[in-house]
């Protein structure tokens, strides 16, 4: 057991990690929003959970809280998240699909800027040697990772059976039939893209601490795609999906490591095979092979017709 631990702990605890990313883009879809955001926001928690845990200006705050400054470092991570979720979520969330989507790219790609020009984040280089909550043992990562997924898809399956999560459906079949019918579609929408920002935040910061390095590539157009790709890979319907996408689009490479070259290969035919034959996610498919058939009835006869009244006779005439 420590000898399969030591070699694929850190794929285990990368995959449960990739699950949460989707996850934070799954809230905003929920709510019709195509929203690619979410490496920012990551980001943005790695770059405030190394500084603090690097910076000399919080080297009594660590000395003085020990261990609980990881538990800290989660916490202003959440906060400032769902703070400039909200200062971007408000302006940009009144655009809608692919205009949306654009918007979103060009805050991960500000923030990646700034952070290249930015002292205190390191510039192009980075910031490197960032203490290690369990050390160098990689898969004890997945008693962070693990219950934070726990607790997110308890949230997730709560929050499908609230009166919230039934504003996010309303609002992703049919806006203006929602806002119609009384539900303030930009509440809602804000809501969920601030959900997604202080989750991908929190994995940010849980994350600076377990790669032991953190620069500008952990934001970019790529992992913006790669993240929406957890979602469509496994279902954008269903909380699962965002896991099980997450988890296949990340063991698959390292798994066909062997092939070299051609498990890259591999891996983009898994995508486009999903794509045009799944277009409901691997969830979505699944759900449709175990949902039990409802028994077909046998046709009811039509009813017996009725005989014909008999011709009515003339009325005789009394002498």
């Amino acid at each position: 057991m420590n000898d399969f631990l030591s070699t694929y702990g850190h794929l285990l605890v990368t995959m449960v990690q990739a699950g949460l990313l989707g996850l934070s883009l799954y809230f905003p879809l929920r709510a019709g929003q195509l929203s690619l955001a979410s490496p920012g926001f990551y980001a943005l928690g790695g770059y405030i959970a190394a500084i603090m845990l690097t910076n000399p200006a919080f080297s009594g705050l660590r000395d003085s809280l020990g261990g609980g400054i990881f538990v800290l470092t989660w916490l202003v991570a959440a906060i400032l998240s769902g703070v400039l979720g909200v200062v971007v979520g408000v302006p940009a969330l009144r655009l809608r699909g692919i205009y949306l989507a654009l918007a979103t790219i060009a805050f991960v790609e500000i923030l990646r800027v700034l952070a290249l020009n930015m002292t205190i984040t390191g510039g192009a280089i980075g910031i490197f040697g960032i203490p290690q909550a369990f050390g160098l043992v990689d898969w004890q990562y997945i008693w962070l990772f693990g219950p934070l997924l726990i607790l997110t898809l308890l949230f997730a399956w709560q929050l499908e059976r609230s009166r919230v999560g039934r504003a996010f459906d309303a609002i992703r079949e049919d806006e203006l039939a929602a806002d119609a019918m009384g539900v303030p579609p930009t509440k809602y929408k804000v809501m969920a893209f601030v959900i997604g920002a202080v989750l991908a935040g929190v994995v940010g910061a849980m994350s600076a601490p377990f790669l032991n390095t953190w620069n500008a590539k952990q934001g970019t157009f790529d992992a913006s795609i790669a993240t929406l790709a957890f979602v469509l890979i496994g279902g954008s319907r269903n909380m699962w999906g965002p896991v099980v996408g997450g988890a296949l689009l990340t063991a698959v490479p390292e798994v066909l490591r062997f092939l070299a070259d051609w498990r890259l290969v591999i891996n983009g035919l898994v995508l486009v095979v999903a794509s045009l034959y799944l277009p409901q996610g691997i969830v979505g498919a699944l759900k449709k092979l175990v949902r039990p058939r409802p028994l077909r009835r046998p046709p009811t006869p039509p009813p017996a017709s009725s005989p014909p009244p008999p011709p009515r006779q003339p009325n005789e005439v009394n002498s």
